[in-house]
């Protein structure tokens, strides 16, 4: 039942929004709000609606992870952020391997659109290494971890087999896991996926959610089921 969902768990919750049309975004947005505090927007929805698809998806009361993995020379980077930044977004996503000045320029750009739109300042998350790259050099991650605690960023986006690491080296930032999975669920083009229980126990902060849910034949049961597998963590 709605009525027994746990407000602090939906809030640790994403719900990934990866269509290419907005109205099924919305609609899937309006069916699970009642199950998740954040929605993502990554590059194919928002290829397909542009800003317009960050008004429309916090107009449903949901926090906006804006997933685009900027990657570009600085002043690009820079200039880009400040722009997404004054939209309302919650979380902003920077690519890690762009290097140090580069995620320096877009948390500065950052904070400078969400401050001249009086909004309170965005997340900068630096990707780390991709759940699907399961082949990336032991040294990358930690490596890409101290580069975005360097360069002021907020928090980082990692596989749930690198929390423990990543938190040794940056304890301070938080950590967002994508790559979660029910049981039984496929694993498609992710390989480096785990269930929800394991990203809670290990001390991730938000957890990003797409297809167990999304193309579930019941959205809502899906929904459900990751709230009641969630809550069963130490």
């Amino acid at each position: 039942m709605v009525e027994s969902i746990n407000g602090d768990l939906r809030e640790k919750l994403a719900l990934a929004l990866d269509v290419d049309d907005l109205v099924a975004a919305i609609r899937l947005g309006r069916q699970l709000k009642d199950y998740f505090g954040v929605a993502k927007i990554g590059l194919e929805l928002y290829s397909a609606a542009g800003p317009e698809a960050i008004g429309a998806i916090t107009d449903l009361g949901y926090r906006v992870f804006l997933d685009l993995k900027l990657h570009d020379i600085p002043s690009t980077v820079e200039r880009s952020a400040r722009v997404l930044g004054a939209l309302g977004v919650s979380y902003l996503t920077l690519h890690a391997h762009g290097g140090v000045d580069m995620m320096r320029a877009g948390v500065s750009g950052l904070a400078e659109g969400a401050t001249k739109a009086g909004l309170e300042i965005p997340s900068s998350l630096a990707i780390t290494v991709l759940t699907s790259d399961d082949e990336a050099p032991p040294h990358i991650m930690p490596k890409r971890v101290v580069l975005a605690a360097e360069a002021g960023c907020t928090g980082i986006v990692c596989a749930v087999s690198d929390l423990t690491e990543a938190h040794h080296y940056a304890p301070r930032l938080q950590r967002v896991v994508a790559g979660i999975r029910l049981p039984g669920d496929p694993v498609d083009d992710q390989r480096r996926v785990a269930s929800p229980e394991d990203a809670l126990n290990g001390g991730a902060d938000l957890l990003v959610v797409g297809r167990s849910v999304t193309r579930s034949d019941d959205p809502v049961a899906a929904a459900m089921r990751l709230h009641e597998l969630a809550a069963d963590t130490d």
